[in-house]
């Protein structure tokens, strides 16, 4: 089977929980923490509402292509439990391939409480379980080398190895979201593979912090335009940073692309707004032949209208309402 997108990563059950008791911190002096979200030391804090959906990096990024008419499968590990059960089901449902999930016997499936403030933004809270046993083999990289494109998302257990193993297949094209445990080791640790990377894709917070762990002149990492510049030195194709309601900027070809946010319906739930947004992003470039531009709206879109339902996956758009 030829898979149009193979999305590598987390599977997880989000649990979310809704407070109107966290207080936002501007955090300005530490650029790699900007915003806190805080609540009152040993207070019981009341829980407005909560919500169970399905979540993960990999598992949002495969859904999003899905819908947007693409074969699509997910490489991932689930326990052999219930949890586990309902998100192979889930796939089903949306009409991504389960060929390459993994089944750990013994293991518990990953899940995340998500706790999300009075305006909305939230902080995840992630035990990454069965997805740490993810395992990349040669029969797995047999398919991958067949697909049209690989969208690596956050890795973790022996993730070192898995990168290794994932960028030494050649043939499809890679976009990259890397998760935090690859992001605080560096360049140092990455920078081999950014030069292999078809599009990559980080947040302004990642993208200083990535930034940090090369660049000895620090003046300046606040701005986009300079993050993009520096990120791009690295070897990536194309470059994409989204910055929350400021929207998202991009580098390709030596152009600066900028997208601001698609006003949403209503702002319910921000869970896998970067996943629906990074995804969307390079499902458009496949759609629009390139056109980053294009892509860049499409992801706005899609992710304005993620945003307008709970949970991370509900509300991504089909190919007929794009």
């Amino acid at each position: 089977m030829k898979y149009d997108f193979i999305t590598i990563g987390g599977a997880t059950e989000d649990i979310t929980f809704y407070t109107s008791e966290g207080v936002l911190i501007s955090n300005k002096k530490d650029l790699t923490r900007q915003k806190l979200l805080a609540f009152e030391y040993d207070a019981k804090i009341k829980i407005d509402k909560s919500f169970s959906g399905f979540g993960g990096g990999a598992a949002n990024a495969a859904v999003a292509c899905s819908r947007l008419g693409f074969k699509s499968a997910c490489l991932c590990a689930v326990g052999d439990d219930l949890r586990g059960e309902d998100i192979l089901d889930n796939f089903k449902k949306q009409g991504v391939a389960t060929a390459l999930a993994q089944k750990i016997t013994g293991a518990e499936t990953g899940f995340s409480f998500l706790l999300v403030g009075p305006a909305n933004e939230h902080i995840c809270f992630s035990n990454r379980a069965a997805n740490n046993e993810l395992r990349i083999t040669n029969h797995e990289l047999r398919i991958i080398k067949n697909a049209g494109w690989i969208y690596l998302t956050s890795l973790s257990g022996n993730w070192q190895a898995a990168l290794a193993k994932i960028f030494s297949v050649h043939g499809p094209k890679i976009a990259w979201n890397p998760g935090h445990r690859q992001i605080i080791r560096g360049v140092k640790a990455l920078g081999r593979y950014f030069k292999k990377t078809g599009c990559l894709i980080v947040n302004k917070d990642e993208a200083i912090e990535l930034a940090l762990s090369f660049k000895k002149n620090r003046t300046g990492l606040n701005q986009i335009k300079n993050l993009l510049v520096a990120l791009a030195s690295l070897g990536p194709r194309i470059v994409v940073i989204t910055n929350g309601r400021h929207g998202a900027d991009a580098i390709g070809e030596n152009k600066i692309y900028h997208q601001p946010i698609v006003k949403e319906k209503k702002r319910l739930d921000t869970t896998g707004v970067g996943d629906a947004f990074g995804s969307s992003f390079v499902a458009g470039l496949e759609l629009y032949h390139n056109d980053i531009k294009r892509a860049l709206f499409l992801a706005a879109k899609n992710s304005a209208a993620e945003i307008s339902r709970q949970g991370a996956q509900q509300g991504l758009l089909r190919k007929q309402e794009i």
